[in-house]
């Protein structure tokens, strides 16, 4: 992988890094417990529990994801990023560029 690719890769990586921070942030706020005396309706009630649930699944994938992201970061130097972690045939930059948290191809995806 070219040196401007990887510079490329890494503006990529630390933006999505800092993407999925504020939306930790946001997502945290959102999926506090919702007190059983809010005077909020049933209904109202039933949605706010129900949006609490979305809302702590999409912080648990963003957490993974942030994870990974990180550890993309750590392995951007090594000599097989890039690499198909199942083929290790080089995985497309444009993939990389979408999901730089990859670390297989389409194919072995």
């Amino acid at each position: 992988m070219k040196s401007e690719e990887k510079q490329q890769l890494l503006a990529r990586i630390n933006s999505e890094i800092e993407s999925a921070n504020e939306q930790i942030i946001e997502l945290e706020g959102m999926t506090k417990p919702i007190a059983p005396d809010a005077a909020i309706g049933r209904i109202s009630r039933m949605e706010a529990i129900n949006n609490k649930s979305v809302n702590e699944l999409l912080l648990s994938k963003t957490k993974a994801k942030l994870q990974k992201l990180e550890s993309s970061l750590s392995f951007i130097d090594k000599e097989d990023y890039g690499l198909c972690r199942i083929c290790k045939q080089p995985i497309p930059l444009g993939r990389l560029m979408m999901v730089p948290e990859s670390d297989k191809c389409v194919d072995c995806a």
